[in-house]
């Protein structure tokens, strides 16, 4: 986290968007965009969110091993307090989506944890994996999580990782599972990425979420082949959490599986967002939040997202609350 406040711009509709820079050192990122990052060629979509399945393979082509490790950590979004402005959450009606994948031994965990490898294995090493996209010519890196779907190929992410800047991301992909430079179980290209109204309109901070959907990859759809976690919309705050993510800006290096735990509490300054004491950086951006978290299983409800920090409080991370426009979101990727 740099020291230095971030401002906020005007959109035209009024809201204040947040003007967005990675996490760390502004000379180490401009040492990373310097050095090893290749500029993707544009591909264009049919209607905004949806990926030509030419521009589908292109994606699949272009990460290559080295692309992906020279890929620069998004950001989690850097936010000053004196400029922040925010609409309200609609809420609706508490609704869970039972988790899909199958339980599998892993070792307890205590709570809480600022932030470290996570080491009891189970479903969320499976589910949870890296997202890899192009931004303004830049390769870069969030995370994201593959969640129980109609279709079988939903992947929930932030908002700002899959449009920012008025733009969708392009050569979008989704590594379920990947740690130290593996690949377990494939790329997964995006065949449509969206977001919530709000996000896609002004980016508010409170609907930072994003979805992607993935093609099928050998012939199988992604739950299949990696199972998918419950969700949970509406069910209010200060919950025991854990929040995963693969960070890449430092102390980080985006090849970890890394998580926090605790209790949340409710944004005391402007957001409507969860809180939790938490120092992943950037890269960790998208990465799952979930309630009733079962650490000997690593299954669990997805309530929320990594997205945001305070300037001033660089050991708290902050996750939009699931509401109505998130569990609509999810309801039209799944439903794609």
């Amino acid at each position: 986290m740099t020291g230095t406040p971030r401002s906020l711009r005007s959109s035209g509709s009024g809201t204040r968007r947040v003007r967005r820079t990675v996490l760390g050192a502004l000379a180490g990122v401009a040492a990373l965009l310097a050095t090893g990052v290749t500029a993707a060629p544009a591909s264009a979509a049919p209607d905004p969110g949806t990926v030509a399945p030419s521009a589908q393979e292109r994606a699949l082509d272009f990460w290559t091993p080295q692309r992906m490790r020279a890929a620069t950590p998004l950001d989690v979004l850097s936010v000053d307090r004196s400029d922040m402005r925010t609409s309200d959450i609609r809420k609706g009606k508490a609704t869970v989506v039972a988790p899909s994948t199958p339980a599998s031994d892993a070792g307890l965990l205590a709570i809480p944890n600022g932030g470290g490898p996570w080491s009891g294995g189970g479903a969320v090493t499976k589910t949870a994996g890296r997202v890899f996209f192009t931004f303004q010519g830049r390769t870069a890196s969030c995370s994201g999580n593959a969640v129980t779907s109609a279709n079988k190929s939903t992947v929930i992410t932030a908002g700002h990782c899959v449009k920012m800047e008025g733009a969708w991301h392009t050569n979008w992909v989704f590594v379920p599972g990947y740690h130290d430079g593996q690949r377990p179980y494939g790329t997964w290209t995006a065949s449509k990425i969206l977001s919530t109204p709000q996000w896609t309109a002004s980016e508010d901070i409170n609907y930072d979420i994003g979805a992607a959907v993935v093609a099928p990859l050998d012939g199988k759809k992604l739950t299949d082949v990696v199972g998918g976690q419950g969700l949970a919309f509406n069910t209010g705050y200060s919950k025991a959490m854990y929040a995963f993510g693969f960070p890449a800006a430092a102390p980080y290096d985006g090849e970890k599986f890394i998580y926090c735990s605790g209790t949340t509490y409710r944004d005391f300054l402007l957001s409507s967002d969860h809180g939790l004491t938490c120092n992943m950086t950037g890269g960790s951006s998208g990465g799952p939040w979930f309630t009733q978290f079962n650490a000997a299983t690593g299954t669990g409800l997805q309530s929320s997202v990594n997205s945001f920090k305070y300037n001033f409080l660089p050991n708290a991370m902050y996750g939009p609350y699931f509401g109505a426009d998130a569990q609509n979101l999810y309801q039209s990727a799944q439903s794609s």
